[in-house]
């Protein structure tokens, strides 16, 4: 099975992401992990099943929250570009891929 490896710039959304939800309500940020994880899981046994948003990277949507798991695939790993909003600055992540795409 392939392993996840995480941009430092994904790994902040995450984090951030995460503590933001502590603030709104206690163990919200923790449900949200949860949820990130599953989907991460959905990603390794269906990676060609989610929709492109350029050529090297596709987006799989968590159930719960409003957030992407932006991803490339490579040979022994998949690469997380980004834990993104669905709803704010759907192209910033492009500046992180690490090849064109």
């Amino acid at each position: 099975m392939k392993r996840f490896e995480f941009l430092e710039a994904a790994d902040a959304d995450l984090a951030e992401t995460v503590n933001y939800y502590d603030a709104c309500q206690e163990n919200l940020g923790s449900e949200f992990l949860d949820e990130v994880k599953r989907t991460l899981r959905r990603i390794a046994e269906y990676p060609d099943a989610w929709p492109h948003v350029s050529k090297s990277v596709r987006r799989c949507q968590t159930n719960r929250f409003p957030y992407g798991i932006l991803y490339q695939e490579g040979t022994d790993v998949f690469l997380v570009v980004a834990v993104m909003h669905l709803h704010a600055e759907p192209e910033s992540w492009r500046k992180r891929t690490p090849r064109p795409g």
